[in-house]
C-alpha cells in the first residue's frame, strides 16, 4: 500500500512537473519568438521616425545655406555701394577729410596808402585766389580749402565789394589755403617760376607755405541745387 501510495504520489510529482515543463517552454518558446520581433519593429519604426526628422532638418539646412548666401551677397552688394557713396561723396567735397599736405597764406601789401595811390594794387582779389586754387590743382591738390570754406567742381570765387565770395560767404584776409596732397609737389608747384606765387611774392604780397603731415578741412556746407542738368537714364544711352 505504501508503495501504491508512493508511486501515486510520484506519478502526481511528474505530471506536475511535466506541466510546469511544459508551460516554462512554451513561455520561453514566446518570448524567444515573439519579443526580439516586436522589438526590431519598434526599432524601425524609431529608425524611420529619425531618417524622416533628418531629412526635415537637412532641407532646412539647404535653406538657411541660401538665406545666408543672400545675406552675405546683399551684405556685399550694400558695402560695395557705402564704399561707392563714400568715394563719390569725398570727390564732391561732402566729407570731412584730413591727410598731409600744406598751409598757404596769403595777406594784402602792408602799406600805407599815398596820393595817387590805387588800393586795388594792394589787396588780394579774387582772381589771384582762383589763380592760386588753380595751381594747387595742377599741383595734385586732392581737397581745397580757404578760410575754411572747402572748394568744390561748384564753388565760386568772386568779388563783392571790398570782400571775397566763396561758396557765397564772405571771406576776408588773411586768406589761409589748404591743400591736401604730396607736400612735396604742392610746394615745388607752388613756388614754380612765373607761377602766379611767385608773381604777387615779386609784387610785395606777404606768402607763406608751411609743409603739414595732418592737414584737416570740413566738408562742403553749401546748397546743392541742380535746375537744369539730370541723369541720362539707360535707355536713353541705348536709343543713342
Amino acid at each position: 500500500m505504501r508503495t501504491r501510495g508512493a508511486q501515486a504520489t510520484i506519478a502526481v510529482v511528474c505530471l506536475v512537473l511535466g506541466i510546469m515543463l511544459a508551460i516554462q517552454f512554451k513561455t520561453t518558446s514566446t518570448y524567444t519568438d515573439q519579443y526580439p520581433q516586436e522589438r526590431v519593429e519598434d526599432l524601425a519604426n524609431k529608425l524611420k521616425s529619425v531618417t524622416a526628422e533628418r531629412d526635415v532638418l537637412a532641407e532646412e539646412v539647404l535653406s538657411l545655406r541660401s538665406q545666408l548666401k543672400n545675406v552675405r551677397e546683399n551684405n556685399q552688394a550694400t558695402a560695395d555701394l557705402q564704399d561707392e557713396l563714400q568715394r563719390n561723396s569725398l570727390f564732391a567735397g561732402l566729407l570731412p577729410v584730413k591727410g598731409s599736405g600744406i598751409v598757404l597764406t596769403v595777406d594784402d601789401i602792408p602799406r600805407n596808402l599815398q596820393n595817387g595811390d590805387n588800393p586795388n594794387n594792394f589787396i588780394v582779389h579774387d582772381q589771384d585766389l582762383l589763380f592760386l586754387v588753380n595751381e594747387l590743382k595742377a599741383s595734385g591738390a586732392e581737397a581745397i580749402s580757404i578760410n575754411g570754406e572747402r572748394i568744390t567742381a561748384m564753388s565760386e570765387i568772386r568779388c563783392a565789394g571790398t570782400m571775397i565770395l566763396v561758396n557765397t560767404n564772405r571771406i576776408a584776409p588773411p586768406f589761409v589755403i589748404k591743400a591736401i596732397g604730396n607736400p612735396d609737389m604742392l610746394v615745388s608747384g607752388m613756388e614754380l617760376q612765373g607761377g602766379w606765387l611767385a608773381t604777387m611774392k615779386l609784387l610785395g604780397y606777404p606768402a607763406h607755405i608751411q609743409k603739414s603731415g595732418k592737414v584737416e578741412m570740413d566738408s562742403y556746407n553749401g546748397k546743392i541745387k541742380f535746375s537744369y542738368m539730370k541723369p541720362v537714364e539707360h535707355t536713353e544711352k541705348a536709343e543713342r
